[in-house]
């Protein structure tokens, strides 16, 4: 059944929550449907009523935009049926599913899919915007799998969509769907699930090892050769007054799939440089994001935390650059302790060969050339006095990256994007990439309804608040 309530029940706290409380929605009701066909309904009172709604899933979306809406929220929690078809070659998913409990169930039944690489996030809210993840090197992103998708438009027309029906909206749903309407359910390929373990190797470094640790990573990626079953490495810089109150340590994490004998051969450059710690094993894939601390229940999966963040996207890390967001770190730390304490400098890797495989034009994601994603985090208390500090470090990181790539344009995976960035960061800098988009939005939302997460139609302006 239904459930439909208010600020003063017990369920809204929780279904309210989010990731980044910056730019938190107001929310008047939150309505939870029993069933898809439920959300046609819910939009269409909406609209007759005169209600802004917005759709949710597990509530990780960061962008500024956000703080605009005020309405009604469309919780997707009940919706999590999978249902794998019968030729084992695809699944239906309903829209409410998430990455750890996708990756268990499909595991458990011989299967894999792409996903987020956090166990927490939405499969859907990820795939939107493309889609990274552990699995993109042999299968592509998130985006690349899906073949057909029931979707809810602004009017509350049910559609599907797929290669012979509104094919022109399957392509703009790859990369900007959250511009374009609420997806009930879809369709994505599922692959065998190959080896039963993945090997996992962390390492912690301090800062001297900065040089030895890049220069080896850039030889390692190759620009896009990344080893295709070395699937994935996480690189944080951030405190730990364990090892040193000074200066930030390097925290790296690889995981690769397969047996430790294959991947510590890949990983010899890494081992002959001398780290504080190192800590490897073997897993099955539904553990891989636990031991790589993007579990459930890890920090980075945590609702309740003012996220104050600045993303980009690298084709090869500048050692020159890196040193220098490193240094400018230590230096916070001794101006500015409480703000440094909150600071992480995430680093994102991937094998490619798959995402490379399709062109440019197939969807709207845009940036298949960007081999790194990049990731700045200020963690603030409520009201904190350091936001705009925070603002202002955000910024002189994600400058210091691009200008260490000066051949390149600035580019903001959407999903990471904060908000402030110019759209054209966001859905791709050729022109006819936002004209595409812009007349899709005109057809399939022309009251431009779908405007809370990044949008390619805005009727507000965000300002940057440094």
């Amino acid at each position: 059944m239904t459930a439909i309530f208010g600020p003063n029940d017990s369920r809204y706290s929780e279904a309210t929550a989010r990731w980044d409380t910056y730019a938190m929605p107001v929310i008047q009701v939150v309505v939870e449907p029993a069933e898809e066909a439920d959300i046609p309904e819910i939009v269409k009172y909406c609209n007759e009523n005169s209600i802004e709604f917005l759709a949710i899933n597990r509530g990780h979306g960061s962008p500024a935009s956000l703080g605009w809406f005020n309405g009604i929220q469309i919780n997707m929690a009940n919706l999590r049926n999978i249902n794998i078809q019968p030729d084992g070659e695809s699944a239906w998913f309903q829209g409410g599913v998430y990455d750890g409990q996708v990756t268990r169930y499909l595991w458990e039944r011989g299967y894999v899919t792409p996903t987020g690489a956090c166990d927490c996030v939405g499969v859907m809210g990820a795939g939107l915007g493309g889609g990274h993840g552990r699995l993109e090197g042999p299968y592509g992103m998130v985006s690349d799998n899906i073949i057909q998708l029931n979707v809810v438009l602004s009017n509350g027309d049910w559609i599907q969509v797929n290669s012979t029906s509104h094919s022109d909206l399957l392509w703009a749903m790859k990369g900007a769907g959250h511009n374009f309407g609420i997806v009930t359910s879809f369709e994505s390929k599922i692959y065998p699930r190959g080896p039963d373990t993945w090997h996992y190797h962390n390492y912690v470094w301090k800062g001297d090892k900065l040089e030895d640790v890049f220069n080896a990573l850039n030889v390692f990626h190759n620009n896009g050769s990344t080893p295709v079953n070395m699937t994935v490495n996480f690189g944080n810089f951030y405190i730990n007054t364990t090892i040193t109150k000074t200066e930030p340590i390097i925290q790296w994490t690889f995981g690769y799939r397969g047996t430790a004998a294959e991947a510590e051969k890949i990983l010899a450059p890494f081992n002959a440089i001398e780290s504080i710690s190192d800590e490897q094993g073997d897993v099955p894939y539904p553990q891989v994001a636990d031991v790589q601390a993007t579990g459930e229940n890890d920090a980075i999966c945590q609702d309740g935390t003012i996220r104050i963040t600045g993303t980009a996207g690298l084709q090869v890390y500048n050692v020159t650059a890196e040193r220098q967001i490193f240094n400018t770190y230590a230096k916070r730390i001794a101006e500015k302790p409480e703000l440094a304490a909150g600071g992480i400098i995430l680093h994102e890797g991937y094998s490619t060969e798959a995402v490379d495989k399709y062109s440019s034009d197939e969807s709207a994601y845009p940036f298949r050339a960007d081999h790194h994603l990049m990731l700045f985090q200020g963690l603030l208390e409520p009201n904190s006095s350091y936001e705009k500090d925070a603002w202002e470090w955000a910024a002189e990181v994600i400058d210091i990256w691009n200008a260490g790539q000066p051949e390149r344009q600035p580019n903001a995976y959407v999903n990471y994007a904060n908000g402030y960035e110019p759209i054209e960061q966001w859905y791709g800098h050729e022109e006819w990439r936002i004209k595409r988009l812009t007349d899709l939005k005109s057809k399939y939302d022309p009251t431009n309804r779908f405007r809370y997460f990044n949008p390619i139609v805005s009727h507000s302006q965000n300002k940057k608040p440094w």
